[in-house]
């Protein structure tokens, strides 16, 4: 089948921008409001959009719309170009008490934790008319998210776009700013038959029962691939998808799970918990910011970075004062280091 041209001199643009905010909502009703339209004017827009592009953009579901695969291939270009005309055509500077504007940030459940309460009390700080809305990450990597537009930055421990953008150098069009480290460390209930001990052997480890945080849902996660390095396993009874979940699920029951350290505060199980260090080694987590590339040259978005830096340093700053460069490192217990089977070899580090 040939596809029809579309004549773009004809091309109403002000339907590209309904297009991009009902791809962001992926609901006719929420992206009305949003651009202060009718719901009926919305339609029509996409009505209008689907003729001149001769192409399905949209499925009706039970909860809004799914954009078909020609939407989500046009979305990309259509984001790109309204940001650069957003960026050539609004005012140069960016005054947070007189400007609103939106934001979306990207973030798993235990960095939303430490980050939304800081950031709340930033913005109230300053009196800002800023909306910040969090969307959940189900995934270490938020690059398609970062490039569709749907998040404006993402914050987060992401190795493998780490080592990708060390590969691209600078031709990259993401760009990445490191905000602080932390650790894993095991968390059990407070009465757990192995709180009673100072240090948490391999084997006492190895012979628990287990709660595995696993985004993706798989069956087999980063510390399961360091026990194998040393020909060990666990016994994984539940793999949840959010570090929330799997402190709850330690709270009520005998299992161990693995949870930065920064997070076991924020659980509000804290008091409950007993925290061991690994009895294995795993890299520390480099909690980093991500955003596009094409955002730079909005003042608007600066600020936005320098707020989530600003909200990042305080975190550290909260959970390790003395030393800066290693957030939580001074509270953990010492894991033994003689030479032994507990001692492992050091792997990109995941619960």
């Amino acid at each position: 089948m040939t596809t029809r041209p579309i004549n773009f001199r004809t091309l109403d643009l002000n339907l590209l921008r309904v297009f991009d905010i009902v791809m962001l909502e992926r609901n006719v009703t929420r992206a009305a409001a949003r651009l202060a339209m009718t719901q009926p004017a919305v339609s029509n827009a996409l009505r209008r959009l689907r003729e001149s592009t001769h192409e399905e953009l949209f499925v009706p579901t039970s909860t809004g719309v799914r954009p078909t695969a020609h939407a989500e291939a046009l979305w990309p270009t259509v984001r790109t170009a309204l940001d650069s005309l957003r960026a050539a055509l609004e005012p140069q500077a960016f005054d947070p008490r007189t400007d609103a504007r939106n934001f979306t940030l990207a973030m798993a459940d235990a960095t939303a934790a430490l980050f939304v309460p800081v950031l709340v009390d930033l913005l109230q700080r300053e009196s800002a008319l800023v909306d910040l809305r969090i969307l959940p990450l189900t995934t270490r990597d938020p690059r398609p998210m970062l490039e569709t537009g749907q998040a404006d930055a993402a914050i987060g421990f992401f190795p493998d776009v780490a080592s990708a953008l060390d590969a691209d150098g600078s031709s990259s069009v993401l760009r990445r700013r490191a905000l602080y480290r932390c650790g894993y460390v095991c968390a059990m209930r407070h009465d757990h038959p192995l709180a009673a001990k100072e240090t948490l052997t391999l084997d006492d480890y190895c012979a628990a029962q287990h709660v595995r945080v696993s985004f993706a849902g798989r069956q087999r996660g980063y510390v399961d691939a360091a026990l194998l390095a040393l020909q060990r396993e666990r016994r994984v009874m539940v793999t949840v998808n959010q570090f929330f979940s799997a402190a709850a699920a330690v709270h009520q029951s005998q299992l161990l799970t693995v949870l930065p350290r920064t997070f076991i505060e924020a659980t509000g199980f804290a008091p409950e918990l007993a925290v061991r260090a690994l009895p294995f080694e795993l890299p520390p987590i480099d909690v980093m910011l991500l955003w596009h590339g094409r955002h730079d040259a909005d003042p608007s978005r600066r600020w936005l970075s320098d707020l989530l830096v600003r909200a990042a340093t305080e975190i550290e700053a909260r959970h390790n004062p003395a030393s800066p460069s290693a957030a939580c490192a001074a509270t953990l217990p010492a894991v033994p280091r003689a030479a032994s089977p507990d001692a492992a070899p050091a792997l990109a580090a995941a619960s």
